[in-house]
Parts: C-alpha cells; sequence; structure tokens
C-alpha cells in the first residue's frame, strides 16, 4: 500500500493458494467463487509484474462481480496491496461494491449492443485488483500541455534574445 513499493506477486499467490484456485492446463488459473468462476492472470509491465489480474466473464447478472469485490477487498488487504478498477481509475474498498456493479452493468449492455446481444460473444471485464502503488506517470494530455508550455517558454526565450541582439540590449 506504500507509494513505490514494489508489488509481492507472491504473497497474494500465496493467499489465493488457500482459496479455491485451480490451474487449468494451459497454465491459467481459476478462482471458483459461489457465483462463478474468475480468470486470474498477472500484469506485466517491462517483463515485471505489477498486478495481478481478475478477469470476470461478462454476464446479464452482476451477483459475481458483487462476489469478487468482497472477496478481493479481503485478499488485497491482508496482501498489503490496493484494490483497483482500471475501468473507473481508482483503488476501491468494499462500500463501492454498487459503483462497481453499476460500471459493470454498463459494460455488460455496451458489449451485448456491440456483439449484437450476445453474452457469449461479450468476453470478460478486466480488473486488476491487487497492486502497490508504482511510479506514476504523466497522462496524455498533460504530456502534450507540458511540452507546449516548455516550447512556447523556449520560443520566448529565443525571440526575446534575437530582439536583444538587434536593439543592442
Amino acid at each position: 500500500m506504500t507509494p513505490g513499493t514494489p508489488y509481492e506477486a507472491a504473497r497474494v499467490d500465496g493467499l489465493l493458494s488457500e482459496k479455491r484456485v485451480t490451474v487449468r492446463p494451459d497454465g491459467n488459473r481459476l478462482w471458483n467463487l459461489q457465483h462463478g468462476d474468475v480468470e486470474v492472470g498477472v500484469l506485466r509491465e517491462g517483463g515485471r509484474v505489477v498486478a495481478t489480474e481478475l478477469r470476470i466473464p461478462l454476464a446479464e447478472r452482476s451477483d459475481l462481480v458483487r462476489e469478487v469485490l468482497g472477496e478481493a477487498v479481503r485478499l488485497a488487504s491482508q496482501a498489503g496491496a490496493r484494490l483497483v478498477d482500471p475501468q473507473l481509475g481508482r483503488s476501491l474498498v468494499a462500500s463501492d461494491e454498487g459503483l462497481v456493479a453499476d460500471q459493470y452493468m454498463r459494460t455488460v449492455r455496451y458489449a451485448g449492443g456491440a456483439s449484437g446481444g450476445s453474452t457469449e460473444a461479450m468476453g470478460s471485464a478486466t480488473y486488476t485488483p491487487l497492486t502497490t502503488d508504482g511510479p506514476r506517470s504523466f497522462q496524455p494530455g498533460a504530456k502534450f500541455f507540458l511540452i507546449a508550455i516548455a516550447a512556447f517558454f523556449f520560443l520566448y526565450l529565443l525571440v526575446d534574445s534575437m530582439l536583444g541582439n538587434l536593439g543592442g540590449r
């Protein structure tokens, strides 16, 4: 939970091993919960594991996502990690159940409309739940804004210098 602390996947994997998690022949893991199964994977950046990822299949009901949120909040707390929903762009706590379920159902409706209403064609929603704060980078809009300011500042200095040379300053 401490910003800048590396993610400890082994700690999370150890806690998951105490749950009803099965390993499929393809190496992927399934977390068997009361309302369905959730795929457990890892998220890598630069070859380094930065999060444990839970992929929730899209369905017309939100029972599974509510159950996953409760279990994942407890697991993250035990592991000393943060539970993050990339769709909402923020850390989650147990009281966010309604917010997460609402976003999940919007995703289901959107995916159902885009795939002609077939829930089988919808795939799965992805939540990246168990991360510790690593280094944060700027959003693309913020990067552009900072580059534009730097370019204008550079142009100002260049023009000021040229005018100074012309005016004999």
